[in-house]
């Protein structure tokens, strides 16, 4: 194992925010009811007791939401509000410039406001948190949607009590600290807001938890709620991988700021998918048939691990830029690149370490986001460091002429930066040293409960000077302030491996598009379309863009063929003689024309090839920490 750099401890308290006075010490100013026995029909009911002083009163709703980077609170959501003051109907306006902000005059002699609301759950699995979050067999509540508070004190210092109603038979997971459970309702221990807001619960009438505890370790569970219990269906290898990874991540850190960790790991299709990290636990969102169809396992197998690195980069290292300490200050997204670069990068080596995916499968993964990156024509006007500014804006922006546009790139670009900079750390120290000693010593420290501590870019130059001393600001700067039409590959490239194409999809690749129904020609003719042909993407420059080919449109027939996804297959392969362009009848709405693609280079995928002038940093990259069986 490399050496350890670890600040001293004196230093770790500095940098630490101050905590709050724990919530149980604090008298409750919410008391927090929510019935979500009609959660199946996409509603739930809230019912709040606040206490209040004699006055002027703000209220607000939750607008910038932890995690997601941007003004998401579903405000829209909120119907139904009656605000009661002794018993009487208060009057209360919106303020006119901050729409998550209600004013109401609390009137003289009355110490507590009752509010009561309903929550509209939507109905489209599209989105993040504010998604559909139900189906008629389960629930993930977020508490952020369900909750108006006071605009003092801050959230770390406002105590709620909440309490949850489910539907009859239904189980429930959280993070919180269950106080008692009644026939009719749970109770859980009192909280301030910021944690309660940290701590969704997932609950559903299929639910089942797994111990994942790794030895000597703090208590980790994996909680999956699904819409069928054939979806609960962990197999042992699976099962083993998952139990690895609580190891792993715990190792690569060498510290833990959690007391227990939960996953909440919802099967449906019929919530929106994506993941959404919390200190001591994530909310991890998939397809129904994830752990039984393998195309779904293997092309989301680095969901958990990435949401779990985030509980060390994220919630406790946080930028100081998002460590606003309440929901209504906007936040900065410029570091996003280490919030969610890093945690790409670190998440996708957990995912090979723990097993959750192959080596083999790592570097399929690896070569389809440097080829991704590699041909992204936005990259010539848009520079990382835009991508990262805009972040709160490119989350929601179309997938149509996403090249050209460029995207959340933080994520996948980060990758691939944060590799070349363990590779370089490798090179500087003779390979006594590698970016697992950073983790240590800036995401490490002490283990204990959640805490917060910002951090600059200054600081991450800092900290990673004094694991290798180098140019690291230069390093960082150029990276993202370029314009270079071309990837940041010299990760992949120090590490021993190529980008190459060949003829043949890789088998992560092939899961990809089955599972998502999709014809990736990105790298041949510079086309994305669905199974049907409906044409997603265009790469500008490409064969199909000089074509005229664009997204929105729609392939009809392939060389006077109706068209399928085999025979624009076989159209490729005849093409590569030089003897005739490929002839495509496309529909552009109502109007219909015919395109010939000159392109004679057969089918391109991505893969990654060893180059033996190199050591292969790789495998030692994503070679296991722990010896857990």
């Amino acid at each position: 194992m490399a050496r350890s750099c670890l600040p001293s401890l004196a230093v770790l308290l500095l940098l630490v925010a101050p905590r709050a006075a724990p919530a149980q010490s604090l008298p409750p100013v919410v008391t927090l009811t929510v019935d979500a026995t009609d959660a199946p029909r996409k509603l739930l009911h809230t019912r709040e007791t606040i206490a209040v002083k004699e006055g002027p009163l703000t209220l607000l709703y939750p607008q910038w939401i932890p995690g997601e980077h941007g003004p998401t609170g579903p405000v829209t959501d909120v119907v139904s509000l009656h605000i009661n003051a002794g018993g009487a109907p208060l009057p209360w306006r919106r303020d006119l410039q901050n729409m998550y902000a209600l004013h109401c005059e609390v009137p003289a002699g009355v110490s507590a406001l009752e509010v009561v609301f309903d929550f509209v759950l939507p109905p489209v699995a599209e989105g993040f948190s504010s998604g559909a979050s139900s189906t008629a067999d389960l629930l993930v509540l977020s508490w952020n949607q369900v909750v108006l508070y006071p605009d003092s004190p801050r959230p770390d210092e406002l105590s709620v009590a909440p309490s949850l109603k489910l539907p009859e038979g239904w189980k429930h997971a959280t993070a919180l600290a269950t106080a008692d459970v009644s026939p009719v309702s749970i109770r859980f221990e009192p909280v301030s807001l910021t944690q309660l807001v940290d701590s969704p619960v997932a609950a559903g009438a299929h639910l089942r938890s797994v111990d994942l505890t790794p030895p000597g370790g703090p208590r980790c569970t994996l909680n999956l709620v699904a819409d069928s219990e054939a979806a609960l269906a962990l197999d042992a290898a699976q099962e083993a991988a998952f139990r690895r990874l609580a190891a792993e991540a715990i190792a690569l850190f060498g510290a833990h700021h959690f007391d227990h960790y939960d996953f909440l790991f919802t099967l449906s299709d019929g919530v929106a998918h994506f993941g959404l990290e919390h200190h001591e636990s994530s909310d991890d969102r998939l397809a129904e048939r994830t752990l039984i169809d393998d195309d779904l396992r293997l092309r989301s197998a680095g969901l958990l691990p990435h949401e779990m690195v985030h509980s060390w980069n994220g919630k406790y290292r946080r930028p100081a830029g998002l460590a606003t300490g309440d929901f209504s200050t906007p936040m900065r997204d410029d570091l996003l690149w280490v919030y969610e670069g890093l945690t790409e990068y670190l998440g996708n080596v957990l995912t090979a370490r723990s097993g959750l995916r192959t080596p083999a499968e790592y570097r399929d993964n690896l070569a389809l986001v440097a080829a991704s990156l590699d041909q992204r024509p936005g990259r010539e006007w848009r520079p990382l460091q835009d991508a990262n500014d805009e972040a709160q804006l490119l989350y929601s922006a179309r997938s149509d002429w996403g090249a050209l546009r460029r995207d959340v790139d933080f994520y996948d670009e980060g990758d691939l930066i944060w590799l070349e900079a363990d590779v370089k750390i490798r090179g500087l120290t003779a390979g006594s040293r590698s970016l697992d000693d950073f983790c240590r010593a800036f995401h490490g420290g002490p283990s204990g409960p959640p805490a917060v501590a910002p951090y600059t870019f200054e600081d991450v130059v800092a900290a990673l000077d004094r694991v290798a001393p180098f140019d690291w600001r230069g390093f960082f700067t150029t990276r993202l302030q370029s314009l270079s039409p071309r990837a940041p590959l010299g990760g992949i490239e120090g590490a021993g491996w190529k980008l190459v194409y060949s003829d043949s999809p890789s088998p992560l690749q092939l899961a990809i598009d089955r599972s998502r129904k999709q014809v990736d020609l990105r790298y041949s003719l510079g086309l994305m379309l669905t199974s049907d042909g409906a044409v997603q993407d265009v790469l500008p420059g490409s064969p199909a863009y000089t074509a005229g080919i664009g997204p929105g449109m729609r392939l009809i027939a392939v060389d006077s063929r109706t068209y399928s996804e085999e025979r624009l297959g076989d159209a490729l392969k005849a093409a590569v003689d030089g003897r005739k362009p490929i002839e495509l009848l496309v529909a552009n709405g109502d109007v219909f024309s015919t395109r010939a693609i000159e392109f004679h280079g057969g089918a391109r995928y991505p893969h990654l090839e060893r180059d033996p002038s190199r050591p292969d940093l790789l495998s030692a990259i994503v070679a296991p920490l722990t010896t857990q069986p």
